[in-house]
C-alpha cells in the first residue's frame, strides 16, 4: 500500500476514535510524548493499559461473587480501573465506569452486574479499535523509513 494512502488511513482511523468518543484528550497527549527516542510510547502505555486492566477486570469478577458483595473493594477497583482508563484518553470506558461506582454507592448489586458487562464491552471494542489503529500507525512508521 503507497504510504500516502496509509497515512491517510490511520489519520482517518484517529478521526474516527475521537469522533466516536472512545478516545479524548489524554490520549493526544500520549501520542505528543511519542519522539524519534521514544518511538513505540503509546504502544507501550496501551499494553501497560491492557495488562493492568486484565488483573482488574479479573478482580472486579471475584469480588462481584464473592458474598456478601464488598461494595467499598468493588469501588476501590473500579477507581483504579476508571484511573487507567482516564489516563489514557479511553472516554467510553471511563464513563461506564463511572456508572459503575454509581451503582457501588447505591449498593446496588443488579446495577453494579449490569454496568460491569458494560465496562467489559467498551473496553473490549476498544481494545480491538486500538490495536488495529496501533497495527496500522506502526505499518505507516515503517513505510516512512523504508
Amino acid at each position: 500500500m503507497d504510504r500516502n494512502r496509509l497515512q491517510h488511513q490511520v489519520a482517518c482511523m484517529r478521526r474516527s476514535l475521537f469522533d466516536q468518543g472512545y478516545l479524548d484528550e489524554p490520549f493526544i497527549q500520549l501520542e505528543e510524548l511519542q519522539d524519534d527516542a521514544n518511538p513505540n510510547f503509546v504502544q507501550e502505555i496501551v499494553t501497560l493499559f491492557y495488562s493492568d486492566s486484565a488483573r482488574l477486570i479479573q478482580n472486579i469478577e471475584h469480588a462481584l461473587n464473592s458474598r456478601p458483595i464488598d461494595f467499598n473493594k468493588l469501588d476501590d477497583y473500579m477507581h483504579q480501573f476508571k484511573g487507567s482508563s482516564s489516563s489514557i484518553g479511553a472516554k467510553k470506558v471511563t464513563n461506564e465506569c463511572t456508572v459503575f461506582r454509581e451503582h457501588c454507592s447505591a449498593e446496588n448489586a443488579e446495577g453494579c452486574i449490569r454496568s460491569f458487562q458494560q465496562v467489559k464491552q467498551e473496553y473490549a471494542i476498544l481494545r480491538r479499535k486500538l490495536e488495529v489503529y496501533l497495527q496500522m500507525v506502526g505499518q505507516a512508521a515503517v513505510s516512512q523509513t523504508a
